[in-house]
């Protein structure tokens, strides 16, 4: 069986952060703000910089790639987006929406990876479909019970229905797709990713069910999390609009369980929701408001599992 987590993780520190318009088109939790490039740079760093520390400080092993300052690519420290690690020995390169996230998939960080003695033996690419406009973003649009081989997934112009089908079938992973909303100026609009309305880890999911209008498809979703034995923590909208589903549970070299996420997460979290994970396994949280805030990504995108 498929490990769910790891205390492997490539990561990606921006060399120029700020607002990307390019994605802003569709991620509804992105926000603007009237800082030089400099400052928002300098101030994601920081953040970038403490996360990766504190979950060191946990025993995780981060694998830090230096982003380079051209071309430029805001988003390069979502690094799960475009490329995904998989048992055994396996690579996958993904199609970006946005002109400027294409351009974040390169040789550097894999070929860095090699340096540090990981091997890939096989490579699996799928950017080709981005000339027929059709996109798959890593397991921000998917995301994935690696121990039952089950890849969840909400449509959106990001996440194509046949690039899913593609991807399961090449992995033996089986699909459970819905359609998740957020309200956006009083209207009901795609989320972009799959990835900040749930987090799958080895017993427990938490999701916002309210984000998906069909009543089928919710009900699909429920039965596929229960028949694997998971516990489901509801997220409400208000939580998620603070990241309460952009987490990720990961293990330590000696095996304990950690959940990575932000403080404004961890903030937005019940008592209740709290007391639940901490019987189970240490919460980690870090600040990351100029990431979150600029980006409209947090903890869990900016985290690569590695899987080998």
């Amino acid at each position: 069986m498929n490990q769910q987590t790891t205390e492997q993780l490539l990561m990606i520190r921006p060399s120029c952060f700020y607002t990307n318009d390019q994605t802003a088109k569709n991620n509804y939790f992105q926000k603007q703000t009237d800082e030089d490039h400099i400052s928002t740079t300098e101030k994601a760093q920081r953040e970038f910089d403490a996360f990766v520390l504190q979950l060191r400080s946990y025993g995780v092993s981060v694998h830090v790639w230096n982003d380079s300052l051209s071309p430029q690519t805001p988003d390069a420290l979502f690094p799960n987006n475009w490329i995904s690690f998989h048992h055994p020995s396996t690579l996958i390169t993904y199609p970006m929406f946005a002109l400027n996230r294409q351009l974040e998939v390169n040789e550097g960080p894999i070929d860095f990876l090699q340096t540090k003695g990981f091997s890939f033996q096989n490579l699996i690419d799928y950017t080709s479909h981005i000339s027929s406009g059709v996109f798959l973003e890593g397991t921000g649009s998917m995301v994935l019970d690696r121990s039952n081989y089950i890849a969840y997934c909400t449509l959106s112009t990001r996440t194509n229905q046949k690039l899913i089908t593609k991807f399961c079938q090449e992995m033996g992973y089986k699909a459970v797709v819905f359609s998740a909303f957020q309200t956006y100026n009083n209207q009901r609009l795609p989320i972009y990713h799959t990835n900040v309305m749930m987090s799958v880890g080895m017993d427990f999911a938490m999701v916002c069910l309210d984000a998906i209008d069909d009543q089928n498809e919710r009900q699909a979703l429920v039965a596929s999390l229960s028949e694997t034995n998971k516990t489901i923590l509801p997220l409400t909208e208000a939580q998620i609009h603070q990241f309460a589903g952009n987490v990720l549970e990961l293990r330590t070299g000696n095996g304990k369980r950690l959940l990575a996420m932000s403080t404004t997460a961890f903030k937005a979290l019940t008592g209740e929701q709290i007391e639940y994970l901490s019987d189970r396994m240490t919460i980690v949280h870090s600040p990351l408001p100029t990431i979150e805030q600029l980006g409209g990504g947090s903890a869990r995108c900016m985290m690569a599992e590695i899987f080998i």
